[in-house]
């Protein structure tokens, strides 16, 4: 595998901004996830290629941060936050009514592949708990209640 001809220039551009070529490792690492879909380990080893680094290298730097995906997901990435505010405020109960609702735990992509559900670390948004991020779209202080009704939007396109 290797950049589109359009990445490749975007490439260029972001290492040319680092003194250290290396140091662009990681937003490579995003043109490539959004090119691909995910890091695929064409991608890794693509990126080791292009940084003269290890596969290995790659991966264990991909894998140390949460935004990087080593399979593929859902169009609507829904994420509940699960760090101590929002774990005070009843982020767990959030996380249990997704599941049911929508049938996979977190971490696992719905049957028809449109939805990849996930319990993730903080969001930023501590002073509303519980947060849940649809597409990078907050929603704040949600309620189990609320989540069937979310459910439907995402399902309806909204």
């Amino acid at each position: 595998m290797e950049f589109t001809p359009e990445n490749k220039a975007r490439f260029e551009e972001i290492v040319a901004r680092y003194p250290v070529k290396r140091s662009a490792l990681l937003p490579a690492l995003h043109l490539l996830q959004e090119q691909e879909g995910w890091l695929t380990p064409e991608a890794i080893d693509y990126a080791a290629e292009l940084f003269e680094l290890t596969a290995a290298q790659v991966h264990d730097t991909a894998t140390y941060y949460t935004m990087y995906r080593f399979k593929p997901y859902g169009s609507t990435h829904v994420e509940v936050c699960t760090n101590l505010s929002c774990a005070l405020s009843g982020a767990q109960q959030v996380v249990d009514a997704f599941e049911s609702e929508l049938g996979v735990a977190p971490g696992e992509t719905t049957e028809d592949g449109e939805v990849t559900f996930r319990a993730v670390e903080c969001l930023g948004g501590c002073g509303y708990a519980p947060v849940v991020a649809i597409d990078h779209r907050y929603r704040h202080d949600v309620r189990p209640d609320d989540v069937p009704a979310i459910v439907e939007e995402l399902r309806a396109g909204s």
